[in-house]
């Protein structure tokens, strides 16, 4: 069980409910590709996601800026997945070593000015890195020898591991400027919740009225997470918002991921096209 001491649930989730959200909804597709998913987007507009070829070609990275796509690749690695970009444009992310079916090791990076800088937390042949704030603090995600998950904050060049009292497996995503962090958690009974860590190391879980799974994604400093949930339905991207939850529906879509939100709130995520089965990359916009 759950400390009440550390973890609470959300007081207002009683009232809450999903609803229609009014956003503007652009698509996003790297020429030529099978896959584009957004994964970080900052207040310049700047979108960071991972792309393939096909479905089962090797995933690289691209920063979309001022309409223009960027290739981003580790240089001398296979697999490089961006998934955050900060004020400063700063981009973080993931890449493997080793070949694409045989066996791998999964490092974080950070992009900076032009230098890529390998993060791996000690012990552990997985680190992938998914969220940074501007201050450079970053959040993410280990598998230890035991195949656990576990998620860590990165700061000041010492790694705090992160784990949810009570919960199996830990999900780290999102940090803000506040030092206000969001994941997931998969519970004893194996139901995802997702959850805020406050400044001060504690908890607070919050599960979307009516979801059967909720996934946070990322969170801006006044407070706004974006994410996504599962109901009987699908499932859908959302925005949480002063106690509010708005759903975002990609327009033909089977299923629509949120993954970043800037400060101004708008989300960039992904969606799977229900016509094609192609993973293609959106942007919803507050009008």
């Amino acid at each position: 069980m759950l400390s009440r001491k550390t973890v609470t649930t959300l007081l207002a989730a009683a009232i809450l409910a999903p609803a229609a959200g009014a956003f503007t909804i652009t698509t996003i597709d790297v020429p030529g590709a099978f896959q584009t998913a957004p994964q970080g987007i900052n207040s310049s507009r700047d979108i960071v996601g991972l792309t393939r070829a096909t479905s089962t070609a090797v995933t690289h990275g691209f920063l979309l800026s001022h309409g223009t796509f960027t290739a981003i690749d580790v240089p001398g690695h296979l697999q490089t997945a961006p998934r955050d970009i900060n004020e400063p444009g700063d981009i973080v992310g993931q890449y493997d070593d080793g070949p694409i079916t045989g066996p791998t090791s999964t490092h974080g990076f950070v992009l900076s000015h032009g230098v890529f800088t390998t993060i791996d937390f000690p012990g552990v042949s997985f680190t992938g890195v998914f969220g940074i704030n501007n201050s450079g603090e970053m959040v993410g995600n280990i598998i230890d020898n035991a195949g656990v998950n576990h998620g860590f904050l990165f700061q000041d060049g010492a790694f705090t591991q992160i784990d949810v009292p009570g919960a199996s497996q830990t999900f780290t995503f999102g940090i803000n400027d506040k030092d206000e962090i969001v994941g997931f958690y998969i519970d004893s009974g194996g139901a995802q919740h997702g959850y805020l860590r406050t400044d001060d190391g504690s908890f607070i879980t919050i599960d979307i009225p009516g979801a059967t799974a909720t996934n946070l994604r990322g969170i801006n400093d006044q407070g706004s997470i974006t994410g996504q949930y599962r109901n009987a339905s699908g499932t859908h991207a959302f925005v949480l918002s002063s106690g509010v939850v708005t759903t975002i529906d990609v327009p033909g879509a089977a299923a629509t991921f949120g993954r970043g939100i800037d400060q101004q709130g708008d989300v960039a995520g992904n969606f799977v096209d229900a016509a094609t089965g192609r993973t293609r990359g959106f942007v919803a916009t507050i009008p």
